[in-house]
Order: C-alpha cells, then structure tokens, then sequence
C-alpha cells in the first residue's frame, strides 16, 4: 500500500499551451511525465510505475522466446560503417567524437552490435536458431519532436534480433515474434490492428507494423472487415471498372489545349473523367548507397488522373532513397516537355530504360532492381512506372510534351512502353480490399510495434557465417523486431480519452478523462478517504487498504487532507481504473466503487469489497 501524502504527484490544474494531443496533456497534468527539452521527457514516480509493468509484461513474454541482453548504446563508428548505415542515417543520428578523436553514435537501433557479436561467437548450425533480445534507451536526433511520448529524441526501446540457418527458421523466428507481440499487447489492454508495412531504412523482405488508431497517431493505415491491414504505404486495393473512351482515331490525336495544363482543367475542357486522363509524375531519385545525393535517378511515374503517387512505393520500385520534384530543365531533358503538358507517348528517347522496358510487378520487380544495381549505365536512365490502374485500358488522354497540347486515344502497350507496371499509387477510403473485396477504412494510427524479415543485408555486409550441416560455411539469415514502450503508455492514454470522449460527449473536459488499462496503470485502485478529519471514515479508509494491498491488489491510499471534490479529480486524472470511496454511506455499512473503466457506480457492504474487485480485475484481463 502506497500513501497519496507520501508521494510525489504533482497534478496540474491545465495543461501547458504547447501540449497538442490529449496523452501529452494528460501525462503533463496527471504528474507523469516533466519536459526537460525538445523530445527529451522525465519519468516521474506514476510514469516510472506505469513504465516498470509494461517492460514486465514484454520481459515475461520475450523470455518465453528469447535471451536478454544489454548492449552499449554508445557505439563506435566502424560497425555502422560496415553495414553502411553510417552515411545511410543521416542526420536522425547522434554522432560525437571522444577525446582521441574517434568517431561514435548514439544507437538508434543495435543489429550492427548483434551481428558483431554473432560473427566472434556462433560457429556452427548447432548454435541456431538464436533470439536475442534487450530493453534499452535508443537516441534519434528527430528534427520536429512533438505530441509528447509519440515523437521524441530519446526512448525506450524493446529489440529483438533472431539468427537462423534458412529462409524456413527465419519463418519460424519471425511468427514467433508475431505471436508474442500479440500476447504483449492484449495483456497491456490495446486494440491493435496488424498491418503489412514498408521496411525503409531496416531493409528485408517483409515487415509488419502493430498499430492502435488514434487520431494522434502521423500513420494512416488500411483495413477492412475482412481483416486485411496494411499501412498506407504498402496498402492495395481492387478498383471498380471505369468506362473508356470512344477511339477517334487508332493513333495518338494531338489536340490543341492552350492554358490546360491542369488534370481538373484539361477534364472540364475535353468533358472526360478524371479516370480517363493519364497523370504523368516525374521525379529526381537519390539513390540510397549515395546518401549525399549523387549521382540522381530520373524517376517518372504514369496513373490515373484521379489517383496520388505513394513516394515509398515509387521510392522501393526504383531503388531510390529519396524523391523531389524534377526542375524544369530536367522535365525537358528527361521527358522532352513542360510541367502541365507532360505524358508518357514520344518521352525522351535518349535517357529511356532500354532491355528492361516492359517489365510487370512481381519477379520483374526484383529483376528491376538487381539490373539497376548490377548495371551503373542502366541506373542513369529514366525509369517509368506505369500503375496497374492504367494496366489494359485504352483511348485515354495525356499530354503530348508540347506546350498547350495533349493526345486523345492513348494507349498503354501500343503507343508506349513503361519500364515496369507495379502499383505505385495511394488507395482511398471506400476502395475494396485485395482480400475479401470489403471497403477500406482510413484512419490515423500509433505504432506501437514493428517486425522485420532482415534477410541477409547485416550478416553479409559484416561478415557473419556459420558451418552448415554439410561442413559448408553459410550466412546466417536474421529478422528484427521492435516495440516502442512509452508508446504503449501513449497509444493507452489516447484510446481510452477517445472512449470517454464518445461514450460522454457532454461532460466537461472530457478529452482529458481516461483510465488505463488495469496490467499498466501506476495503481490498480486508489481508496479514497473523503474526510480524514472523521475518524471513523480514517480507521475504515486504512482497514480496507491494508486488506487489499495483504491480498495482493496494487492500492494507493488518498489520505491527504483535501476536500472530497479536489480527491475525486485527481484519482480520475491520474487515470486508476477502480476507486472505493469512504464517505457517509459507511454509517451504514457500505462504500461506493466506481469503475472509470465502464462508467459504473455500485454501492457495497464493507465484506464484499475484496471479492467484487478481484472479480473486476479478473474480468478487465484478457
């Protein structure tokens, strides 16, 4: 049992003017957390409580799988330089130079330290699958730390890094951590959604983001009833058939189209559909082994009229790190046209993709890329991407790369060939899923949790390799997997405020009333002591705490001398899901139980107070 008079909560009446979201409000005005910088945080004693429960519950639940470690979070610049992250990170790195003048970092993220650990130490087969996992604060130089826990420069990190001899173990390693993540998150108390997701800067060949909707969250994710998920970046759908147009001749017919150079335009000119106009965008691509922007890829992009270019999509197909817009005297040197007027049809022949024109999505994806990685002189030509949303349609418009002019009757195959067909676009809401044909809801998420397929881009780049059964020396395969912990304590807050908030529109303030789920809040209950100047109220107040605490509920004790309104606020905002209030129905034998988690209210004879919150706890648990 822990006394309200004896801690260190410092609650505040409102929120600081920069708090944006409502976890940050709440985390600020329920004496959680203190601002020391920009996305630097400290952890008071409520916050640290919290914080200890969830790291239990994924301690408990890894060591069902895995091995802790520790690993420095200092880090010496030679193994980043091996597997050419170094450079690759930029600037979200902390770097710093010790008295010798040696390069160091602040990790972000340790499967450099890993594989160095792993190449001294495993020798053999034998020695796998190994998992490997530690709880640890990681640094990221974020250039807009905002909302609070959600974008900051230092944080608490759960990394796990699994080693296997094939594609097979891999497999296994990587459903290992699906499943775990799986049972963290229920007994934390989220509703999450499991979404396929880009694996950007980590590489691999698949990844997979556990997301909790919320309207703070910077993500937007897909899903649908029939349980497909994907986050916006790799998210596909199945587009209703649209109608083409009537062919006016079987060739490109240039048509004068003077001051029409945007799409809502040249649609409203030509009285056709935004779906029957091709939208040509072209981009300068810094390739990701030259981090310092050269030398640049020439990147364009051809889809429907209606549709938005997904950059991390386009960014993956070309093999590109980072898109911008091509300036002027580029459009004209890579596609032969002005901005307004540009289409697919007589591009810039010069700088076009050669033998690898004609491409579709899948293994020619793959055979894109090794081309452009293999061949430097293909990797300066221009690379065209053609969405499979223009795929077999015919007669549509584009422009013709001539100043106030555009071609009817374009073609897709007949009149021009794209380098690769793959789905380079942004689904919208309502869209039907790939899986079970069900609408797409769109929404604002948190990520909470991420797992990769690594492959092989560390184990080989630094060396790692093992004996295989045939006395063969082989590279271990590796997968990486990430859970951030003070965004469980964040994405908790904001969905519980999100309840309150629909549940009571009318209460005041209500975007600042929550309850934590009962396996993460600092307290299980609070027992608050309406009047500690009565002594019976006191004398009962203690009783019950005491007995709750002896049967082994986590119970803080409000026995400040504080009027029963200022008590009542300050357990609602520190958010404990369950308070018993001591006050005058206790001439009768009973105390009140309110229950923040539903909303409820029930009187109780002193005797069956235990009994009825164990049972409430025991029913709040997954």
């Amino acid at each position: 049992m822990h006394r309200w008079s004896q801690l260190f909560i410092p609650t505040l009446r409102e929120a600081p003017a920069d708090a944006e979201v409502a976890s940050h409000k709440i985390l600020l005005r329920a004496g959680y957390i203190r601002q020391l910088g920009a996305g630097l945080y400290s952890f008071l004693p409520l916050g640290q409580r919290s914080l200890n429960k969830i790291i239990a519950i994924v301690r408990e639940e890894m060591d069902k799988i895995g091995q802790e470690f520790l690993l420095p979070a200092l880090n010496p610049a030679e193994i980043w330089q091996e597997s050419g992250r170094w450079l690759g990170m930029g600037d979200n790195m902390f770097r710093l130079k010790d008295r010798k003048g040696a390069d160091l970092c602040l990790a972000m993220t340790h499967e450099e330290v890993v594989t160095s650990i792993a190449r001294n130490e495993l020798r053999s087969y034998k020695q796998l699958p190994q998992i490997w996992y530690q709880i640890q604060t990681k640094f990221r130089d974020e250039p807009r730390p905002k909302s609070g826990l959600l974008r900051v420069r230092q944080f608490i990190m759960k990394d796990a890094y699994s080693f296997d001899i094939d594609s097979a173990g891999l497999d296994e390693s990587y459903n290992k951590h699906d499943r775990t993540y799986r049972a963290i998150f229920t007994r934390c108390g989220l509703e999450f959604v499991a979404v396929e997701a880009d694996s950007g800067a980590m590489g691999g060949s698949q990844s997979q983001e556990f997301m909790v909707y919320t309207e703070a969250g910077e993500d937007l994710i897909a899903s649908s009833a029939s349980g497909y998920a994907a986050n916006l970046e790799k998210a596909t759908s199945k587009l209703s058939p649209v109608q083409d147009l009537e062919a006016t001749s079987d060739a490109p017919e240039l048509v004068l189209t003077p001051g029409q150079g945007a799409i809502a335009d040249i649609c409203d000119f030509l009285k056709i559909l935004p779906s029957q106009d091709i939208k040509c965008v072209a981009f300068m691509g810094s390739l990701a082994a030259h981090p310092a922007g050269e030398p640049l890829r020439p990147v364009v992009a051809f889809l429907r009229g209606d549709h938005q270019v997904n950059e991390t999509k386009l960014n993956a197909i070309a093999g590109t790190a980072e898109l911008r817009p091509m300036l002027p005297e580029e459009l004209e040197l890579y596609i032969g046209g002005p901005a307004g007027y540009l289409g697919p049809v007589r591009i810039a022949q010069v700088m076009t993709g050669g033998s690898l024109n004609g491409l579709k999505s899948g293994k020619a994806l793959d055979k894109l890329k090794g081309a452009l990685r293999d061949n430097p002189s293909e990797g300066l030509r221009t690379i065209t991407v053609l969405d499979p949303g223009l795929d077999g349609r015919k007669n549509l418009v584009a422009g013709a790369n001539k100043l106030d002019h555009h071609f009817r009757n374009v073609t897709p195959g007949r009149d021009f060939t794209p380098t690769v067909i793959a789905d380079v676009r942004n689904i919208n809401e309502g869209e039907l899923d790939p899986v079970g044909g069900q609408p797409l809801r769109l929404g604002k998420a948190v990520e909470i949790g991420h797992i990769f397929k690594l492959g092989y881009k560390y184990s080989e780049s630094m060396g790692a390799s093992v004996l295989d059964a045939n006395g063969k020396e082989v590279t271990p395969i590796m997968g990486s997997y990430g859970i951030g912990i003070e965004r469980i304590l964040t994405a908790a807050i904001e969905s519980s405020a999100a309840k309150f908030k629909a549940q009571f529109p009318d209460v005041e303030k209500s975007g600042d009333q929550y309850a934590l789920p009962t396996a993460i809040a600092p307290f299980e209950v609070v027992v608050t002591i309406t009047n500690v100047r009565e002594a019976e109220l006191l004398a009962a107040g203690e009783k019950i705490a005491s007995e709750l605490s002896s049967s082994g509920l986590d119970v803080l004790l409000d026995d400040r001398d504080e009027r029963a309104g200022v008590k009542f606020k300050d357990a609602e905002l520190i958010g404990i899901p369950y308070r018993i209030n001591i006050g005058k129905k206790l001439s009768e034998g009973k105390v009140e139980i309110v229950d923040r988690l539903t909303g409820t209210t029930t009187d109780l004879n002193l005797n069956e107070v235990e009994s009825h919150l164990k049972s409430l706890l025991a029913s709040s648990k997954p």
